[in-house]
């Protein structure tokens, strides 16, 4: 019997227990929304951004890296519309001093003020209370404050430390990493000359403050984002759009992640400079429902239009195939490196019954696991650990990946240990190999073993 279905709860205690994430800060308390990546997390993240990378800059011709800065110019964010409009609405527990969203607390009764005005979003809490039903979440007290704008900007300063947090010296941690790719599009057409569409990407760190983080990494206030900006003229924004969907959703496919488990979401409220939105959404059962992991944007020229008016930076770009200059618009995907490392791992998550025990094993893509190679040695002695150490020494020359050397425990427990990371092949050391250079290779979900020559293991490797 073979059962994915895992609670939030079971999920995060999971991620503890195995190196993957651990709440940041633990001996103070913890720090709400805000977690550390242990050594498999890493791994793993760093697997994921990478195949990620491959397939936006490597596998193409049109798509340029960046890693930006994440402090920018202040007016950077004004001229975007952050410092005046990035905010979520919000309301108090006068009781127990607890925040909340104010859009979340009307979703629960079917409500969906998402990006509504803030007047809307008083009147339909209004109403509610009218009928006697709005209350606090954590306390049940019925003393709620009317909705007010919450700014999502962290701010910062720059300069001397004894300078006060002020207008003069105001900067912000970004919010979304798009910024710093606006900034520096300029730069990348006048140092490496492309043709139109092309696409810069990225990833990289970003800042909410959010009045209300949850669901464990889904939602933090520090994350990382992996962002292109494809820059194009308007007469084939529809084309390039829906290539780039399609494009897209292949990719969850080629990583193990079932169709069924995934949809689109078409956004009806769009961001004034957007003329169509749609989200792919994941089945997260951690989550008990579909979620976004990545987002689909037609923003228009609005991005670089602002960055010109602002700067006084000319940034027409003029194409030569059309004889003409014009403000490129933008079509963007930002995917959340988080949501997709919750995302991999809540797929691969797989409890099994084997020989009445329940076997707990990370079904992940081979290119996404933490650790692609385990070798453990039967013993520790009679020469068995150092033949073992041998062979990590030259697989670790040979292949791209982590190769990892574990001689603690049993055999059993630790080819469960490498199951519950998601590690693909596990070779055993063994009195054969001794005797006659063979080892045994060990299939993570098939749990099949076979016996090879040390001399072919890199090839069956």
């Amino acid at each position: 019997m073979t059962e994915k279905k895992i609670d939030l709860e079971k999920f995060a205690a999971f991620c503890k227990t195995r190196g993957f994430v651990y709440a940041s800060s633990e001996i103070y308390g913890g720090f709400s929304a805000v977690f550390d990546y242990g050594h498999y997390g890493t791994l793993l993240k760093d697997n994921i951004a990478k195949a990620w990378k491959k397939s936006m800059v490597q596998e193409r011709d049109d798509v340029y890296a960046l890693d930006s800065a994440i402090f920018m110019h202040p007016t950077a964010w004004v001229a975007s519309g952050h410092v005046d409009s990035f905010d979520d609405p919000q309301v108090d527990c006068r009781n127990c001093q607890n925040r909340f969203r104010a859009d979340h607390i009307l979703e629960e009764f079917g409500i969906n003020a998402d990006k509504a005005p803030i007047d809307v979003i008083n009147a339909e809490l209004d109403a509610l209370r009218h009928e006697d039903k709005i209350k606090c979440p954590v306390c049940g007290s019925k003393d709620i404050t009317e909705a007010k704008r919450f700014s999502l900007m962290v701010k910062s300063n720059m300069g001397s430390p004894i300078d006060k947090l002020s207008e003069e010296n105001v900067v912000y941690l970004r919010p979304e990493t798009c910024g710093g790719i606006y900034l520096q599009y300029k730069n990348v057409v006048e140092s490496l000359h492309p043709k139109l569409p092309f696409g810069i990407a990225q990833v990289g760190k970003a800042f909410r403050n959010e009045i209300v983080a949850r669901q464990f990494i889904f939602r933090t206030r520090e994350f990382e984002q992996m962002e292109m900006q494809y820059f194009l003229h308007p007469d084939v924004m529809k084309e390039s759009y829906d290539s780039w969907k399609e494009y897209r959703w292949n990719w969850y496919l080629e990583y193990g992640i079932p169709a069924e488990n995934i949809h689109w979401y078409k956004h009806e409220k769009l961001a004034h400079y957007a003329s169509e939105a749609y989200d792919i959404e994941y089945n997260f059962t951690s989550l008990n429902g579909f979620k976004e992991v990545e987002g689909f944007h037609a923003r228009g020229n609005y991005d670089l239009t602002q960055h010109a008016k602002f700067s006084g930076a000319k940034l027409e770009f003029f194409d030569d195939t059309r004889n003409e200059k014009f403000l490129p618009h933008i079509m963007e995907t930002s995917a959340g490196l988080g949501r997709l490392f919750f995302m991999f791992l809540d797929n691969a998550y797989t409890e099994e019954e084997v020989n009445g025990e329940t076997r707990i094993v990370l079904k992940l893509d081979k290119r996404l696991a933490p650790v692609k190679v385990a070798i453990l040695p039967l013993m520790k002695k009679d020469g068995l650990a150092d033949k073992a150490k041998d062979i990590v020494t030259m697989l670790r020359k040979n292949i791209e990946g982590i190769v990892e050397y574990d001689e603690r425990g049993s055999i059993g427990k630790r080819y469960r240990r490498q199951d519950e990371i998601g590690t693909p092949i596990c070779v055993t050391v063994d009195y054969d190999t001794m005797s006659d250079n063979t080892v045994t290779i060990r299939d993570r979900d098939t749990m099949e073993q076979v016996r090879v020559s040390i001399e072919d293991l890199l090839s069956k490797i």
